[in-house]
C-alpha cells in the first residue's frame, strides 16, 4: 500500500485488520488498520473510520497510541500509527494474574491516557483489554478511538488550568 510493505497479520476488528508494515521511506515498522473492502462503498463507515484518525491524532501524550497519516489508495482506506511491540492487555491478564502494583500501574496509566483525552474533549467509548498494548517495559498504549466521540472539554479542567496560568490557587 503505497510506501507501506505489509509484514503480518496483527489483529481483526469490527472496523478493520491491523497489519505489521515497513515504511520503506524512513526504515520503520507501523501499524496500518484498513478499512474492511465491504465498508469502503459505505459513506457512513469511511466517516467513522476518519474520525477514529482525527480523534487519536489531535492526542499528544505518551500512553495514547501515535497517528502518522490517514490516506485512500484505489479506494483502499487505512490509517498509520506507531507500532506498539508487547502484547495486549487481555493477552496479559490471560497469562495469570497480575501483582498488584503491576495492575495499579496499569491502571493508572490507562487513566492518565483517558483523562487526557477527556481534557481534550474525546471520549474513547471502547476501553477494554484488547484496546490497551502492554510494552515489554510494562508501559502502555491506549488504542482504538474508532467509537471516540468529540464532547466539550471539561469547564472544570479549563477553569484550573487558567487559574494556573494566572497564578491563581
Amino acid at each position: 500500500i503505497g510506501p507501506y510493505q505489509l509484514l503480518a497479520l496483527l489483529g481483526k476488528g469490527g472496523m478493520g485488520e491491523v497489519h505489521l508494515a515497513l515504511d520503506t521511506r524512513l526504515g520503520r515498522r507501523v501499524a496500518i488498520k484498513l478499512l474492511p473492502a465491504e465498508f469502503t462503498a459505505d459513506a457512513e463507515s469511511v466517516r467513522r473510520f476518519a474520525q477514529e484518525a482525527r480523534a487519536a491524532s489531535a492526542l499528544n501524550h505518551p500512553n495514547i497510541i501515535t497517528i502518522y497519516e490517514i490516506d485512500d489508495l484505489e479506494n483502499a482506506h487505512y490509517i498509520v500509527t506507531e507500532y506498539v511491540e508487547g502484547e495486549t492487555l487481555r493477552q496479559r491478564m490471560d497469562r495469570g494474574p497480575l501483582k498488584l502494583q503491576e495492575g495499579l500501574d496499569l491502571a493508572i496509566q490507562i487513566a492518565t491516557a483517558l483523562e487526557a483525552a477527556h481534557n481534550a474533549g474525546i471520549m474513547h467509548r471502547d476501553i477494554k483489554p484488547e484496546n490497551v498494548m502492554v510494552r515489554p517495559d510494562g508501559y502502555i498504549k491506549v488504542l482504538d478511538f474508532g467509537l471516540a466521540k468529540l464532547v466539550e472539554p471539561s469547564t472544570t479542567t479549563l477553569d484550573a488550568e487558567r487559574s494556573i496560568e494566572a497564578g491563581v490557587n
